[in-house]
């Protein structure tokens, strides 16, 4: 028994050591070659989201200015690569909603790419309902999932 527990142990104390090697972007000092403008960039690019009303897919006004900003910047830094993810909220089938959001996905693209945006920096995935970023039974909840998200998938 003396022998497992000792044997169990070192395993335990082996991953551990091997766990605590790793270094992550949130340690101090970790370096992932970005510039401070190429990072706030990557921001820039992720934060803003596009919204969508209830069973559309065309881009709204108000989303315009901010898409020619996500341009600018994919423009200037052109080894950024961006996914737009389109989603759905809850109502409709699944594959009603992944058809939905990947035209929702589409219609950033493509008005990405006709602001001069390269088309290989861009790719697009749907994920229907899937990906909630709110819950919720209600229009301000469901107002927040039909939506574009960017995430830079390299740089």
């Amino acid at each position: 028994m003396k022998r497992y527990a000792l044997i169990l142990a070192l395993v335990m104390a082996l991953a551990a050591g091997f766990g605590c090697a790793k270094k992550t972007t949130s340690e101090p000092g970790y370096d992932d070659g970005l510039t401070p403008e190429m990072r706030a960039a990557i921001q820039q690019i992720t934060d803003a989201r596009v919204y969508f009303a209830f069973d559309k897919f065309d881009i709204k006004p108000e989303y315009k200015e901010m898409l020619k900003t996500k341009a600018d910047l994919l423009k200037k830094y052109s080894s950024i690569r961006v996914r737009i993810e389109g989603n759905c909220d809850e109502r409709g089938t699944q594959e009603y909603n992944l058809a939905l959001g990947e035209r929702r996905a589409r219609a950033s693209y493509e008005y990405l790419v006709t602001l001069g945006v390269n088309p290989s920096q861009l790719e697009m995935i749907s994920y229907g309902k899937e990906n909630p970023a709110v819950q919720g039974n209600n229009e301000a909840s469901w107002s927040k999932n039909r939506r574009d998200d960017f995430r830079v998938v390299a740089h």
